[in-house]
C-alpha cells in the first residue's frame, strides 16, 4: 500500500487536474504515480509536462528511451517502473528473454546502438563521475549532442522516479491493487 494517500485529480486546481489527466491519458498507466505527485502540484505539473513534451518531440527513437528506462529501473530495483516499461520494450521489438537479460549487453537481439544505450545507462546510474571520453565518442557515432543530453536527462529522471516510487511504495496499477479511478466527467 502506498505510504501516502493517492489524491484524485478532482481535488486539484483546474490547471493541475488537467495536467494530471492528460499525463495519464497520453503517457501511460501511471495514475498512481500521478496521484502521489499530486501532493506537490507544481512537481506534478512540471515533471508531467516535461515528459509529455519530450515524448512528443521524438528526438530519440523510443526504443532507446525505453531501453534506458528499463535498465535504470532494474539497476535501482524499481518493480513499479520495470513492470510499466517492460511492455513498451516488447512493443519496440524486444523479446521477454532480451528484456530479462538487461542490463547485460550480450543478448543477440541487442544491436550496436542498443549496447551503447545500455552501457551508458549503467554508467550514468552507477558511476556518473567516472565515465570515460571513449564512451561519449561511441555515443556520438549514433547520437547528436542534443540527443546525448536528452538521453542523460531521461536516465537521471528515471532514477528520480525510481526512488520516488520505491520510497513511497506506490501501488502498482498493473498488479490489480487498488487504483485511483479517473475523476467523473
Amino acid at each position: 500500500m502506498s505510504r501516502v494517500p493517492l489524491l484524485p485529480s478532482a481535488g486539484l486546481e483546474p490547471k493541475y487536474a488537467e495536467t494530471y489527466e492528460k499525463f495519464v491519458a497520453s503517457y501511460g498507466p501511471f495514475r498512481n504515480q500521478a496521484a502521489v505527485l499530486a501532493h506537490v502540484p507544481p512537481a506534478l505539473d512540471h515533471l508531467s509536462n516535461l515528459l509529455m513534451e519530450l515524448k512528443a518531440r521524438a528526438a530519440i527513437k523510443w526504443r532507446y528511451i525505453e531501453l534506458a528506462i528499463v535498465v535504470v529501473s532494474k539497476l535501482n530495483e524499481c518493480e513499479y517502473c520495470v513492470s510499466h516499461h517492460k511492455p513498451k520494450l516488447k512493443v519496440e521489438g524486444l523479446s521477454d528473454e532480451a528484456i530479462a537479460a538487461l542490463p547485460a549487453t550480450d543478448h543477440p537481439e541487442f544491436d550496436e546502438i542498443d549496447r551503447a544505450v545500455i552501457d551508458y545507462s549503467v554508467r550514468v546510474t552507477n558511476t556518473p563521475g567516472r565515465i570515460r571520453d571513449a564512451v561519449f565518442d561511441n555515443l556520438r557515432r549514433h547520437f547528436t549532442e542534443s540527443q546525448i543530453v536528452e538521453l542523460t536527462l531521461r536516465i537521471a529522471l528515471c532514477g528520480a522516479y525510481n526512488r520516488l516510487s520505491e520510497a513511497l511504495q506506490i501501488d502498482n496499477e498493473l498488479d490489480e491493487q487498488p487504483v485511483l479511478k479517473p475523476a467523473a466527467e
